[in-house]
């Protein structure tokens, strides 16, 4: 799956085609966790989900996945070309956003590697935070927090008291209260859903023994019995507290607002920034609060209340109908449900040759004879695809009529690949022609390189011309330092000869689009085959005549 088909936006079933491509691009950031190589992604956004508004670099996040997991994760196992391809992929699928930051780096290939830095985005963040919690505990069963009801109960006593004072509320203690009320309310409502989550998985089994179906029958009639009658209890009184506050609301929330504005200040002063508030702010989060308990006509299905009722009443027809399968059992009327799923294991744990055998044995199902007609290399069709649906191999005329392949009639003319060789023969021009407008760009720098910033191709071509006269060069020691002499390259085609020497003590900064490179400790002068030497580095950096090699530096 790649980032670009994911941002491509439907073209049908979209009544507003803005939202509906925000909405694509934003389901895209999902991708990562269905991608084959997701144990690897899940890796990296967790490194990037470890920091705070920090931006990192290649080597960096490979440094800290080496710190972090250990040698058989495959997060360790990645290098760093394998994860530059990861971080330009979570970029495009919005996990990622690229960062600006001034690089330093000891060589020219750590240079090339991090001067692309990223950081997280808040999408990618809130994906991996919700995607680590499914991990973490999706199959466990969550214990209901039937206390925070109680909380809720007594924090909406409060506030009605407070609203009903002379004076009104004050701002600060009411703020405080709705908080911790609608912390209160989100941590139980959330428990109540996962808790009846995981009774509907587990009532859906059609293969309970007894002593299973004896604890989920203890289950149901003492804990989800208790929980029922709870919240009955609560539910009228948090109402009536409900409607004692609500003509105070809107006057009470906007007291908060002008005591405590908040994050809200940036909705007046940058209108196209959506801002989410803290719960219990807007009048919103209070009809939410309104429609869990009461039903107030606005939902198909009443409350939350009277669904928590509707689901119990299923819970117990689904035990009732598990019984009665355990009934008919003892008179010989079983689920083959374990026997399909042991049927299952032998085909897991079997070699290619074995599964052949068990499917003749088990379903009478013979492999098929295979005429010899090879299908299309380029239309790849799963195993799984029946014949009815799959594609038709096109057989020969000459197979079919005479059972031969071999062809007659007059042999067909030779393919004309000229076009195909125009085109390449263009395409190599204009790379010749970008790299010798690179290289007189460079020529053209010399003297005068403090005001200039060069372009993203003479850079690379510099870097290229710098590292092969590197390559070149022959190391000594002399006096107890390493030196070298032959540095040097020559390109004839395109007229460029660059030269270095090792310079302690100086050092220039070369500008480019793609950032800036310090060259510390390293002299080279660029000149021209068939001209005068021409230095890359003005007059005014080194304080140095022109025909002088100029100081370079390699950290980036």
């Amino acid at each position: 799956m790649e980032g670009d088909e994911l941002y491509e936006e439907p073209s049908e079933g979209l009544p507003d085609r803005g939202r509906g491509t925000e909405v694509w691009q934003r389901l895209s950031a999902y991708a990562y966790l269905s991608a084959p190589e997701r144990l690897e992604y899940v890796a990296v956004m967790r490194v990037f989900c470890g920091t705070l508004l920090a931006d990192l670099a290649v080597p960096d996040v490979l440094d800290k996945l080496a710190r972090r997991g250990d040698p058989g994760s495959p997060g360790a196992a990645l290098d760093a070309e394998t994860l530059t391809v990861r971080l330009e992929q979570l970029v495009r699928w919005g996990n990622l956003l690229r960062s600006t930051h001034t690089v330093t780096a000891a060589s020219i290939a750590e240079y090339q590697r991090s001067r692309s830095r990223y950081q997280l985005s808040k999408l990618g963040e809130r994906v991996q935070r919700d995607a680590d919690e499914v991990l973490a505990g999706a199959d466990a069963a969550r214990e209901v927090s039937s206390e925070l009801l109680t909380l809720v109960d007594r924090g909406l006593n409060e506030i009605a008291a407070m609203v009903g004072a002379p004076g009104g509320a004050d701002p600060q203690a009411a703020l405080e209260r709705i908080s911790t009320l609608f912390v209160q309310f989100a941590e139980f409502a959330e428990s109540v859903r996962d808790f009846y989550a995981y009774l509907g998985q587990v009532l859906a089994r059609y293969d309970l023994d007894g002593a299973e179906y004896q604890g989920f029958k203890e289950l149901l009639l003492d804990y989800v019995e208790a929980i029922t009658e709870d919240i009955s209890f609560r539910a009228p009184r948090i109402a009536a507290h409900l409607d004692a506050v609500w003509p105070h609301l809107p006057a009470l929330l906007a007291r908060i607002d002008a005591h405590t504005a908040g994050i809200g200040v940036l909705a007046d002063g940058l209108p196209e920034t959506r801002v989410q508030r803290s719960r219990g702010r807007d009048l919103a989060d209070w009809e939410g609060l309104r429609d869990w308990f009461t039903d107030t006509g606005g939902h198909q299905h009443g409350s939350q209340v009277d669904q928590l009722r509707d689901a119990t009443l299923r819970a117990l027809q689904s035990l009732l109908a598990n019984a009665k399968r355990m009934l008919r059992s003892a008179s010989g009327e079983m689920s083959r449900r374990k026997d399909l799923l042991r049927l299952a294991a032998w085909f897991d744990a079997a070699e290619p040759e074995e599964a052949h055998d068990i499917a003749v044995a088990a379903f009478g199902l013979y492999g098929a004879r295979h005429l010899g007609v090879a299908p299309d290399p380029d239309q790849s069709v799963p195993a799984y695809v029946s014949w009815w649906n799959g594609p038709v191999v096109d057989v020969p005329v000459a197979l079919r009529e005479r059972g031969s392949r071999a062809p007659r009639g007059r042999s067909a003319s030779a393919e004309d690949h000229s076009e195909q060789k125009r085109r390449l023969m263009e395409q190599a021009r204009r790379q010749a022609e970008a790299r010798q407008a690179a290289a007189d760009e460079l020529l053209s720098a010399s003297g005068n390189f403090t005001q200039v910033r060069l372009s993203a191709p003479a850079m690379r071509l510099l870097l290229e011309l710098l590292t092969t006269a590197l390559g070149n060069a022959r190391l000594h020691k002399d006096a107890g330092d390493f030196l070298f002499d032959g540095a040097q390259v020559s390109d004839p085609d395109l007229g460029v000869r660059l030269t270095a020497r090792r310079t302690l003590g100086r050092h220039t900064v070369l500008r480019s689009e793609d950032g800036d490179m310090t060259v510390d400790d390293l002299s080279f002068e660029v000149k021209s085959l068939a001209g005068p030497v021409e230095s890359l580095a003005g007059e005014s950096l080194v304080g140095q005549n022109a025909s002088r090699p100029v100081p370079g530096e390699a950290t980036a």
